[in-house]
């Protein structure tokens, strides 16, 4: 076999290119698979949920994005080293799968069916199927909204659970999104609206509607929101686990809750315990 002679100057750049590579320089955007201390690690969050997971001008805010920020840094990261990543309802399993994203808090209801495609986290939050009415709204239980018009978000099974087991004579109304559905709750065109009510605590928090919405308090479901892990990353949701029970110890977790939820008297559950899924 023929070798090839090699140069000064091919050995000089072969050898910058061994530094390189052992310095890592092409990990400063990874998504934090090194278990903590990288450069960066991503998160997806909703970006559209105000009170849980919302894109602002200056910045990120709600309970999610304080819940992963809590947990972040237990892993071993600042805030300025988390890049968030928005991922949306339909495409949260994918994200894992692909590796855009270390983990994701955002809205994420533990079921059955997601567990055989990620792993779960938590619980961190139990919430609940609800209703969202004018202040002194007669409306006050689900059997109400019968001859009354509920609004949802186009897609949304809420409305049509509520039809289904509640008020068979209720009016539907889907509208593009939530904040369609409060002006219309805030005009008259609607009587109610219905999604979890952490969502509906989030939004009824906003400055513009303080003191003009309420809760109906009904749990007409559970919804155990937990953080999503790739399948089979054993380590890292054991690590998230710790997070979140010493956020729960130290207050920070009730600290949470009541600067993203407390302006709409949201009556949220007691944190819950890991691994107790309320069914």
């Amino acid at each position: 076999m023929k070798l090839r002679k090699v140069t000064a100057a091919s050995a000089v750049v072969f050898a910058l290119a061994l530094t390189a590579t052992a310095c890592g320089g092409d990990d400063s955007s990874d998504n934090g698979s090194s278990g903590g201390g990288g450069d960066k690690i991503k998160i997806g969050i909703k970006y559209d949920q105000p009170g849980l997971g919302l894109k602002t001008p200056d910045g990120y805010t709600g309970f999610d994005v304080d819940v992963a920020t809590y947990v972040a840094k237990e892993l071993g990261y600042e805030p300025d080293q988390i890049e968030w990543v928005e991922t949306k309802s339909a495409d949260r399993e994918n994200a894992l799968s692909r590796g855009d994203v270390k983990f994701i808090a955002a809205t994420y209801s533990i079921t059955d069916e997601r567990k055989e495609k990620v792993d779960f986290a938590g619980p961190y939050l139990l919430a609940h199927q609800d209703l969202l009415v004018k202040k002194g709204s007669d409306i006050s239980e689900a059997t109400d909204l019968n001859d009354k018009k509920l609004c949802s978000v186009t897609g949304s099974t809420s409305a049509q659970n509520v039809k289904k087991d509640f008020a068979p004579d209720a009016q539907l109304t889907e509208r593009g999104g939530y904040s369609e559905c409060l002006s219309a709750l805030q005009s008259g065109a609607v009587d109610a609206l219905t999604t979890d009510d952490s969502i509906l605590a989030g939004y009824a928090a906003q400055d513009q509607y303080k003191g003009k919405f309420e809760l109906a308090g009904l749990k007409l479901s559970n919804e155990n929101y937990g953080i999503g892990v790739k399948k089979g990353d054993t380590e890292t949701v054991n690590k998230i686990n710790d997070a979140l029970e010493k956020m729960v110890s130290d207050k920070s977790w009730d600290k949470a809750v009541e600067e993203n939820f407390g302006p709409a008297e949201y009556k949220n559950e007691p944190a819950p315990q890991i691994g107790n899924i309320v069914k």
